[in-house]
């Protein structure tokens, strides 16, 4: 999430995204646009600011708008009633707000992240029965104060093992002021891996890489981020994919295979995609990106999306679907043993494009900040 600056993530009223503009399958040289898939989008609902999505039970897709509400997307199209409201609880003020939404394996526990009126990054569990969020079960799994009203991330996901996955920006403010994203010490600008149901108020997974580590955060996973604008795991492989919004130049996407410990050091705030930040010295362990691109060819804020693995377009599996918040183009990449072998064009811009969601079946939604929600089909 960016403010329409430079230094920052989104622009206009809501100010929530991170940049993005479309690389190349070269960092120095852009690569010939490609159209593997035909593709178009389908408007199915609209909301107000959605911000992200989760398959629910019964394989009904979960809307998490910025001010605080989620629905529920109905079979035949068209959002339902809130099914939570904590709009009292939160602002959209800056780059806050519900940020982020998930479920268990089970559809057992819905997940909750956003920013309290604090500007509090905060992660909230309730309990779900019968497909219904259960109110007073509603408990604080975990918080983190924020230094600066932007550059919260505040993405969620359980991962293939079933642990939750945290996304936290750097802070805020820009360059990353108090060198949050290489100090092990913080949880900004990190994402985190934890077992929420394993204590209290969670556990951390004892094969976390920095469990060990004098001084280190055992809830880190990988660090070195700036602001990770949506992150997913590959539904087929398990691999993870982080959309990293960059400061002034770049922007770009990380991956890390399924069979990674963590660790991963992604450079922020020394590097900036593959190049030193403000004379910055690149780290001995810096995990370069799979993709970065160059702002001023096109771009501002990247929006991470998803490998799509559906069945409606069969020339796009495999494929990372991902845009940019200025730049609206939705984009694929094609990867080989964590190498991206093509960039494509994929023909459509659904505009201010702010988050992507998949539901059961691996289909893919589109989310604008203007409110559309459109499915991703066959042309």
């Amino acid at each position: 999430m960016k403010v329409r600056t430079r230094s920052s993530a989104i622009i206009g009223t809501i100010c929530l995204v991170a940049s993005l503009a479309l690389t190349t399958a070269s960092a120095d040289e852009p690569a010939a646009a490609r159209q593997t898939a035909q593709i178009t989008l389908r408007q199915v609902a609209t909301a107000k600011n959605p911000t992200a999505g989760a398959a629910g039970p019964g394989g009904r897709l979960w809307v998490a708008e910025r001010a605080g509400t989620v629905r529920v997307l109905g079979d035949k199209g068209g959002l339902g009633k809130p099914v939570l409201d904590i709009s009292a609880e939160t602002t959209t003020d800056g780059e806050r707000g519900l940020l982020g939404i998930a479920f268990d394996r089970k559809h057992a526990h819905f997940y909750i992240s956003f920013t309290n009126l604090e500007g509090t990054s905060t992660v909230d569990e309730f309990a779900v029965r019968k497909g219904r969020i259960q109110p007073h079960t509603r408990r604080t799994v975990l918080t983190q104060t924020q230094p600066y009203a932007n550059h919260n991330g505040g993405d969620i996901k359980i991962g293939p093992d079933g642990y939750l996955y945290i996304a936290l920006g750097d802070g805020g403010s820009g360059g990353d002021p108090h060198g949050n994203g290489q100090n092990l010490g913080t949880l900004l600008g990190k994402l985190l891996r934890i077992d929420p149901r394993g204590g209290t108020p969670y556990a951390i997974p004892a094969d976390n890489p920095f469990v060990n580590t004098p001084g280190a955060k055992g809830e880190i996973w990988s660090y070195g981020l700036r602001n990770p604008w949506r992150f997913s795991f590959d539904a087929g492989t398990g691999d993870l994919l982080i959309g990293d919004v960059g400061q002034n130049d770049w922007e770009e996407i990380d991956w890390a295979p399924a069979s990674s410990r963590g660790g991963e050091n992604y450079g922020w705030g020394q590097m900036e995609g593959t190049h030193p930040f403000r004379g910055g010295t690149e780290p001995v362990n810096h995990v370069p990106p799979v993709h970065e691109y160059d702002r001023s060819n096109f771009g501002c804020s990247v929006t991470g999306g998803y490998v799509y693995r559906g069945k409606a377009i069969p020339a796009l599996r495999g494929q990372y679907v991902f845009s940019d918040y200025c730049d609206g183009t939705i984009r694929s990449l094609e990867m080989k043993n964590g190498k991206v072998t093509a960039v494509n064009d994929l023909g459509v811009n659904g505009g201010e494009i702010i988050s992507f969601a998949q539901d059961r079946n691996g289909e893919l939604y589109v989310f604008t900040i203007g409110g559309s929600l459109s499915r991703i089909d066959a042309a």
